[in-house]
């Protein structure tokens, strides 16, 4: 019975600490006073077309990030869990700018550059379908148009096999 127990206590912790903010229990219509009782503080807030986005984001070290849109009535439209690829390939090179990319995915892990690009990277973790853990890069032009995206997967405790 008491292994029984810590099974359960082990999965309600692994639970939490993939959703922290438990965002996906806020219904569409939730006013944002009851989504800030719910979920806290947000890590940003942002304007949209006819309302404002919270961001809920585990950036830096996390692999999600949650966006709950609001009306202009202060009400939830949708709620959702950006750090995925079919979200990441939302993402239109040429057009899209840095504002348009934390606007959709919030503040990034990191924002780097290298010798071999002309302006920043913005580099995004999250975690694929097979729980595998990635980056998302974004690369920028020096005006902060995105020029082109996409994923890599981040090498952390591999083991080194000396090939």
């Amino acid at each position: 019975m008491r292994r029984l127990a810590l099974v359960a206590a082990a999965l309600v912790l692994a639970a939490c600490a993939a959703n922290p903010f438990n965002a996906g229990s806020v219904p569409v219509g939730a006013t944002r006073q009851q989504v800030l009782e719910r979920l806290g503080q947000p890590t940003r807030v942002v304007p949209i077309a006819g309302g404002e986005r919270l961001q809920y984001s585990l950036q830096p070290l996390g692999r999600f990030a949650w966006m709950v849109d609001l009306d202009a009535a202060g009400r939830v439209t949708s709620v959702r869990q950006v750090m995925a690829l079919r979200e990441f390939n939302r993402i239109v090179p040429d057009q899209w700018t840095r504002a348009d990319v934390e606007r959709e995915f919030g503040p990034p892990a990191l924002v780097d550059r290298v010798s071999s690009w002309n302006g920043p990277i913005l580099t995004y973790r999250w975690q694929d379908l097979d729980g595998g853990w990635m980056f998302y890069y974004v690369y920028l032009d020096e005006a902060g148009v995105v020029r082109r995206a996409h994923q890599g997967m981040e090498f952390i405790n591999t083991p080194d096999r000396g090939d």
